[in-house]
């Protein structure tokens, strides 16, 4: 239904409104889909490890992805049968151990910046986790909206290995809400991996797919969210993210902010139009 039920153009701010659906990936693969953008690690041969550039590439695409007007909805995965093995040990782990101060903290900076621009974005972003999603491959996985696994899965929160605090790019605020303090204390002191099954028993996964399923089923979440009513589904991502630091009052009194915005979009007008007529309504984000 293309018809407008409030008065006034959208998305008119300069630069506000450009399109990553031809983006081409430097260090990842990317592919666009209907208003889903997969995003592929790409270094199957050794477990797709992170370098400087790629940590670089996914922060610069996930700030881009706060502005593009086509992109409902992420996919982030690893090629071949693993997710993400880290950051490479001789591309990055050898040269950490040469820097400066500065240097360190301009590189863990860097990398914490990636999640904030993942948790900024007002796209969901679904995970496709198959093989070995350690180090900061598992903070990519937590810093998704849903997760999907599989049963040979393992997923390593492994700082603790290499001489290193747990608190690394979030994990030490993630990780608790996503699963438990106690849980994610056992995992940040231990290294541990963390199987499929017990990574969905545990709350880490949303579900355990098949090998050979799980990117198809994690892209089929990823077009359900995108043909739904896209600023709505950006708000509750924005809320879910406020609320962490809320009392409930608080909360509340957000909630009740955003859902007032939402009602005044033309999805819900459209949502109500569509209910009336018995029909199933057609979001267009606006």
């Amino acid at each position: 239904m293309s018809q407008r039920y409030l008065p006034g153009e959208t998305h008119q701010l300069p630069r506000h409104n450009h399109s990553l659906a031809n983006y081409k990936g430097e260090f990842v693969l990317y592919e666009f889909k209907e208003g889903v953008a997969t995003i592929s690690l790409n270094r199957p041969e050794r477990k797709n490890p992170l370098s400087f550039d790629s940590y670089a590439e996914l922060r610069d695409l996930f700030r881009a992805m706060s502005y593009a007007k086509d992109v409902h909805a992420i996919v982030i995965t690893g090629a071949g049968q693993n997710f993400c093995s880290g950051g490479d040990v001789h591309e990055i782990i050898g040269p950490l151990t040469k820097l400066d101060m500065p240097g360190l903290l301009s590189f863990t900076r860097m990398t914490g910046d990636v999640i904030k621009a993942m948790r900024a974005c007002p796209q969901p972003i679904v995970a496709a986790i198959d093989g070995i999603c350690a180090g900061a491959g598992a903070l990519l996985a937590l810093a998704s909206d849903l997760r999907y696994g599989t049963e040979r899965s393992k997923t390593y929160f492994l700082f603790n290995k290499v001489g290193l605090a747990g608190c690394d790019m979030g994990a030490c605020a993630l990780l608790p809400r996503v699963i438990g303090q106690g849980r994610a204390s056992e995992l940040l002191y231990s290294g541990r991996g963390l199987p499929g099954a017990e990574a969905e028993r545990w709350g880490f996964y949303n579900r355990l797919c098949t090998p050979e399923d799980v990117l198809t089923q994690a892209q089929a979440m990823a077009h359900e969210m995108a043909n739904g009513p896209t600023f709505a589904n950006g708000m509750t991502k924005k809320m879910l993210q406020q609320e962490w630091n809320m009392g409930v009052d608080e909360a509340i009194e957000a909630e009740a902010q955003a859902q007032a915005i939402c009602m005044m979009t033309n999805d819900f007008h459209r949502a109500y139009h569509a209910f009336v007529a018995k029909q199933t309504p057609i979001f267009e984000g606006d």
